[in-house]
């Protein structure tokens, strides 16, 4: 049985990785692509398996809009998920703590609930290794004031993916990728494609309640889409 896609934060860097894997997946069948304004993807050259919906993200209405979309997609009884790649990058670092957590706790909340309230119960969320609401850290406590706000939405079925440091990511050093690779566990470096692949992986196989992948879960979910 295939699955589809509601995906907010596909033109990322991570996020176009995960575009291109559901691409890549035989068992996927279509990914709309929630983006504040059209854009050319070399991904979706030649297909009619990816939509691009243009909303407001800032608008008051976003998060019945998104409803809406979820209501439209689900009436023929397909199967769909919801996912966010929303991240912040290298420009976020002359950012307010309150403007990044518009975008990662504040925008990431109401899309989920608007995918939930349409009917939506299966949920991917990027987030990273070391998140935590009570960190000293402010991006790991930001990710992990995200990790809350989704959690509480109540999907049927949530996957919070965290991973290290992203090789492969144009935001992370080669030299800092390298030394990742000597660090075991949640804070070593896991491969861009890898976080990609997992997301379908996880979508096929994976259960109902809440699912926290590491690099090691994340490797191994890449490995069985």
């Amino acid at each position: 049985m295939g699955f589809n896609v509601i995906l907010m934060g596909g033109t990322g860097l991570v996020g176009s990785t995960v575009l291109r894997a559901l691409l890549d997946s035989v068992r996927c069948d279509h990914v709309v692509m929630v983006n504040r304004r059209e854009v050319n993807l070399a991904e979706t050259a030649g297909t009619s398996q990816v939509r691009q919906v243009v909303l407001d993200m800032d608008a008051a209405d976003f998060e019945s809009r998104i409803q809406d979309l979820a209501s439209a997609c689900m009436a023929d009884g397909s199967t769909w998920c919801g996912v966010s790649c929303i991240g912040i990058g290298k420009g976020s670092q002359k950012w307010s703590d309150e403007d990044i957590k518009k975008l990662e706790i504040g925008l990431v909340g109401t899309f989920a609930r608007g995918c939930l309230a349409g009917g939506i119960q299966v949920f991917g969320l990027l987030s990273a290794a070391g998140s935590s609401s009570k960190s000293n850290v402010r991006y790991a406590r930001i990710m992990g004031g995200k990790e809350e706000a989704v959690r509480s939405v109540g999907f049927r079925r949530l996957a919070i993916f965290r991973p290290g440091i992203i090789a492969g990511n144009a935001h992370t050093p080669s030299a800092l990728a390298w030394l990742g690779r000597l660090i075991p566990g949640p804070f070593g470096t896991i491969d861009q494609e890898e976080i990609g692949r997992a997301f379908v992986g996880e979508f096929l196989r994976g259960g109902d309640g809440l699912t926290i992948l590491g690099n090691s879960a994340i490797k191994v979910r890449s490995r069985g889409r």
